[in-house]
Parts: structure tokens; C-alpha cells; sequence
């Protein structure tokens, strides 16, 4: 029977423990480290309300984010055309929305601007997904296993992709109108323990939800149907997949869909949030996507919501704190954490 080895004290234990988790969950220790810090540089009411901010800001960055974590994760395809997938997303959902169903969102019901919202990044995912479809076959598809290449076609497809949107709706940035309901914020009851009376803006509230939900489906189906297991299958060995029957090239068409319909919707998401866009504006975000994926580490979905949430905090945290920084504290994270960790928090090429 193993007995504790009296030399070794309560201090030495605590640090093995934190070396281990450093090790092991390297991005919740930053992630802790960081809500620590910023608990000590501000008052307890406003380091709530900028964390809750942060997060939704985060899940939002994610929506843009994991569909080319997905798209390189499962099929190793660098796509530099992402943003664009962005910027259409953004001009079809506020196109839904200025448009037929524009009625519905001037309305302070929910109910009503629903009516409105959900078609609006339907369409956006649709839209998103259906020129995704188109972009792989013609350009990505004969160019699968060679990143240079990948580079090179996507920048191109990201100029076309974006001259055809400024042909459609113009070159101008155009207004985008958030649904009623959304609108301003809400005071949280004053009986609520340390954070009555504080008050929450209510698009980031839905916004931060929207992600966490989109998170857990990605996991679901990634980690537990059997369309997942066949896609991380066909990426460990295709020729085996496909000996099996299945075809893996219909497989990763879907996967590439689905990136491009998840910029789509975080594109529209993102619409609603600045009530402004460009066709430039996904190329502007993808210096965060970017950033984001590499901080995860390449190829991980969960990697890639821990690092869009530490870049949603740390924006709004630095920008409070020290304003002048803010336009640097992403970036100076990245190397940061590059840094302590090269292969990124969570270094595996797999979700």
C-alpha cells in the first residue's frame, strides 16, 4: 500500500497540479488567468458586463471563424477566400431584412422580428452554402493537397467574389437595420446578488447564444454521428473510406457547404451587430479569423471557440483599460501564446 511521501510539502503539490494543468488544459488556464487579471484592473460591475460582452463578441468571431477551422481541420484546404463568404452572408441577410420582411422588424415584438431574423440568416446560410458549393468544385477541387496553390486560387476567388457583391448591391457601405426587440438593452432585477442593476445589451445576449448553440451541434455531429466519424475517417485514410463504399469526395463537398454556411451566418450576425456593411468587411475580419485559428490551433473546433472567446475579451478588456492598445492586444495575444505554445492551445489537426 502506497503511502504520501511526507517531504513533499502543500506548495509543491499545488504547483504539480498546475504544471499538470497547464499541460493538459493550457486554454482554460488562459482563459482564467485572463478573467483574473481583468478582475483586478477594474470594479466587479463592469468586469461582468465586459466579460458577458467579450463572450458574445467571441461567439460571434466563432461563427466566422469554425467554418475555416472546419474546412482545414477535416480536408487540410487553406480557403483566403473566407471573407468574402462573410461579406455575402452579411449582404443577403440584411437584404432579408430591408426587404419583404423589413415590416417585421420595426416591431418591438420578438415574436414578430422573428419572423424576419430566422429566414434572414437562413437565406444567408443558403446563399453562403450554394456559392461554397460552386467555389470548391471549380477552384478548390483542383488544387486538394497543395496549400500554395490553395493560397494563391483563393486569393483570387476572394477579389472575384468580392467585385460580384459590390457589382450586385454597389461599393457603398449600406445601413442594416437591427430588429426592434433587439434594440437597446435590459436592467438585470436589483434583488439579484452583486450584478443587480447592471445593464446588458440585448443583441449580444442572443448572439452569445446563438454560438454556444452552434458549438455544441458542431461537437454533436463531429463527435458523435456517424457523418462525423466518416469525415475524420476519410481524413486519417481516405482510400480505406472509400474501399468501404463511401464517397469521400461527396463528404468533403459537404464539409467545405458547411464552412462556407456557417460564414454566411456569422456574417449576418455580424451585420446586425454594427448596423453597417461592406463589401469589404470580411476581408477586414479576417485578420481576427485568422488570429483565432491559429491561437486554437489549427484544424480545432474547440481550439477555435477558446481562442475566438480569449480575442473577444482581451479587445474589450484592453479597450477599456487602455484604449490606444486595443489595436494591437489581439495580435500581441497571438504572439503570446505562440510563444509559450508554437503548436497553439489545442495542437491537434482534428475537432
Amino acid at each position: 500500500m502506497s503511502q504520501a511521501n511526507p517531504s513533499v510539502g502543500p506548495w509543491a503539490l499545488w504547483r504539480d497540479r498546475l504544471l499538470k494543468l497547464q499541460s493538459d488544459k493550457p486554454h482554460l488556464v488562459l482563459l482564467g488567468l485572463m478573467l483574473f487579471l481583468a478582475f483586478l484592473a477594474m470594479d466587479p460591475a463592469t468586469w461582468f458586463v465586459l466579460t458577458i460582452s467579450g463572450m458574445a463578441m467571441g461567439t460571434m468571431l466563432f461563427l466566422m471563424a469554425s467554418g475555416m477551422t472546419l474546412t482545414f481541420g477535416l480536408m487540410s484546404v487553406l480557403n483566403l477566400a473566407h471573407g468574402a463568404f462573410i461579406s455575402l452572408g452579411a449582404f443577403v441577410g440584411a437584404v432579408m431584412l430591408t426587404g419583404a420582411l423589413g415590416v417585421y422588424t420595426v416591431s418591438p415584438s420578438l415574436g414578430w422580428n422573428l419572423l424576419a431574423i430566422l429566414p434572414a440568416l437562413f437565406a444567408a446560410m443558403a446563399v453562403a452554402g450554394v456559392v461554397g458549393w460552386l467555389f470548391e468544385v471549380i477552384v478548390i477541387k483542383p488544387v486538394y493537397g497543395d496549400h500554395l496553390k490553395q493560397i494563391l486560387v483563393t486569393v483570387g476567388g476572394s477579389i472575384v467574389l468580392i467585385q460580384l457583391i459590390e457589382v450586385t448591391w454597389g461599393a457603398n457601405e449600406i445601413p442594416v437595420p437591427r430588429p426592434g426587440a433587439l434594440r437597446g438593452a435590459f436592467v438585470i432585477e436589483d434583488w439579484v446578488p452583486l450584478i443587480g442593476g447592471l445593464v446588458m445589451e440585448k443583441f449580444r445576449m442572443v448572439a452569445l447564444l446563438l454560438g454556444l448553440t452552434v458549438y455544441g451541434l458542431m461537437l454533436w455531429v463531429i463527435d458523435r454521428t456517424r457523418l462525423g466519424i466518416l469525415v475524420r475517417a476519410g481524413v486519417e485514410n481516405r482510400e480505406m473510406v472509400e474501399i468501404q463504399g463511401y464517397r469521400i469526395g461527396l463528404l468533403f463537398l459537404g464539409v467545405f457547404i458547411a464552412g462556407s454556411a456557417l460564414a454566411g451566418l456569422g456574417g449576418a450576425m455580424w451585420g446586425m451587430y454594427r448596423e453597417i456593411i461592406t463589401a469589404h468587411m470580411g476581408e477586414e475580419l479576417m485578420i481576427s479569423v485568422i488570429v483565432i485559428i491559429i491561437l486554437g490551433g489549427l484544424g480545432s473546433i474547440r481550439g477555435c471557440f477558446y481562442g475566438a472567446l480569449l480575442v473577444g475579451l482581451i479587445n474589450l478588456y484592453i479597450g477599456y483599460i487602455e484604449p490606444r492598445l486595443a489595436a494591437v492586444a489581439t495580435v500581441g495575444l497571438m504572439v503570446g501564446v505562440l510563444m509559450w505554445r508554437p503548436q497553439g492551445l489545442i495542437p491537434v489537426i482534428k475537432v
